[in-house]
């Protein structure tokens, strides 16, 4: 078994587990930036392709550098469409991060694209994923068994028919949306409302129903906002990204300046 299998097999089993875990996320393209965050321990690092520029290429660079260090990467591709699926995983992506789940007949056609016969259609090909070759006939028949795959809920529609999505095994766990969530609601960027925290509770107790692996993102990356968010009884905490930890800091900076200048 190699390493990228075995990196994959742990997770899975951290997210079966429900097991505590921290995540990191990677807005910017450069594998530098990557190779620092997987430094710092985490249990996987996602590649926010959604809203961010990076390329199906970049991200093939993110992939290898988060594995070269050890931790497993998840990207989350801007649509649902095999036309972003099938070349990140082939890519060598250990899962896959899929924004914006809102039903069954939704979830139904990632699956498709993600697993290989007899739960998916995946074509079988050989890239980076497969150790161009070396590993080819190890990862078919490991794939379905140690891949994460994580829905993203992100509206109402999604809150309403939580039961329905998280009765599909292939589900691993879920990542919670506040910001598009408030935006279904019609309270755009009022994340801390309680309709949204209504809504989010919801899915989490769902989500601990059919011991599945939850969590949500912390923008403002202080232990107390990591400490509130697992005693709502989130299992995953993403802390932060790159983009955040330049803005906070670029934040801070502009503040000093205009202090300092006056």
């Amino acid at each position: 078994m190699n390493k990228n299998t075995e990196q994959r097999i742990t997770l899975k089993k951290k997210m079966k587990n429900r097991e505590k875990m921290f995540a990191g996320w990677v807005s910017y393209a450069h594998p530098s930036i990557t190779e620092t965050f997987a430094l710092a321990g985490f249990d996987f690092i996602a590649i926010d392709m959604e809203h961010s520029t990076i390329t199906t290429e970049q991200a093939q660079r993110i992939i290898a550098a988060s594995q070269a260090q050890g931790v497993p990467c998840l990207p989350r591709p801007v649509s649902h469409s095999n036309d972003w699926i099938k070349p990140l995983l082939e890519s060598g992506a250990d899962g896959m991060l899929i924004q914006m789940v809102n039903n069954k007949e939704e979830l139904q056609n990632i699956i498709q694209n993600i697993y290989y016969p007899p739960i998916g259609n995946r074509s079988y090909g050989v890239n980076r994923a497969h150790d161009y070759g070396f590993s080819l006939n190890e990862y078919f028949s490991e794939w379905n068994e140690s891949t994460s795959f994580i829905i993203q809920i992100e509206s109402i529609e999604a809150v309403n028919n939580i039961d329905d999505l998280l009765e599909f095994d292939e589900v691993d766990g879920v990542m919670i949306g506040p910001m598009d969530l408030s935006g279904s609601l019609g309270i755009p960027g009022q994340t801390n409302h309680p309709s949204v925290i209504e809504a989010s509770k919801k899915v989490i107790k769902a989500c601990e129903k059919y011991q599945k692996s939850c969590g949500t993102q912390v923008s403002d990356t202080t232990e107390k906002a990591i400490e509130d968010l697992f005693d709502l009884g989130y299992t995953f905490a993403i802390l932060g990204s790159d983009l955040f930890v330049l803005w906070r800091w670029a934040e801070k900076m502009k503040n000093i300046m205009e202090k300092l200048k006056q």
